[in-house]
């Protein structure tokens, strides 16, 4: 694995032991990343890798011109390739790492500075995520990144046809990505 373009370009990316996370493609990143530059949404972005395993795809942002990423991941082995990733991009200055459930995160735990505005919200939970959880996840970036361009990746389409607006979506093999926007105010906390 390696990043695709900008700054830290053909730089080798490690990975975390294990099965519990499985690192986008090159191939996908790069498509998924070009329909984003293309959507004007990575340069000088406030950006959130939720569910941020190897940090691949926050990583790819920073590396493309976004300001900084707050990268969440609860594991501790994979937030130290996390940092790893960082340091031998060059771009640990632009990132932070958040030790804490990306459920927690969204409802307000460790939250600081960087996390008061993102303008992208990256999230590549395990596929075995199921519907309600999505739900949820879904909901909680509508109420702390409520203009932010967001990206799903799944083994199936996530987003609800109530309250966003799909930019694009597109299949690879057994990995669907989607690029969307909240279309109304998020819901009223209950």
């Amino acid at each position: 694995m390696r990043v695709v373009a900008g700054e830290a370009r053909g730089r080798r990316l490690q990975t975390p032991p294990g099965d519990d996370t499985r690192p986008t493609l090159d191939r996908v990143r790069e498509a998924l990343f070009n329909a984003l530059v293309s959507l004007d949404a990575v340069a000088d972005a406030r950006v959130l890798d939720l569910f941020a395993g190897s940090g691949a795809l926050g990583i790819e942002a920073l590396s493309r011109g976004a300001a900084q990423c707050t990268f969440v991941e609860r594991s501790a082995a994979a937030r130290r390739v996390v940092q790893i990733n960082l340091n031998a991009t060059g771009l640990a200055d632009r990132g932070k790492i958040v030790a804490v459930d990306a459920t927690a995160f969204l409802a307000g735990a460790e939250r600081d500075e960087w996390a008061t505005a993102f303008d992208l919200v990256l999230l590549d939970p395990p596929y075995a995520t199921d519907a309600a959880t999505w739900e949820g996840v879904l909901v909680g970036v509508r109420l702390i990144a409520p203009d932010a361009v967001v990206v799903t990746e799944s083994d199936r389409d996530v987003f609800p046809t109530d309250g966003w607006h799909v930019l694009r979506t597109k299949g690879y093999g057994g990995t669907v990505v989607s690029i969307a926007q909240p279309s109304s105010p998020p819901p009223e906390p209950s």
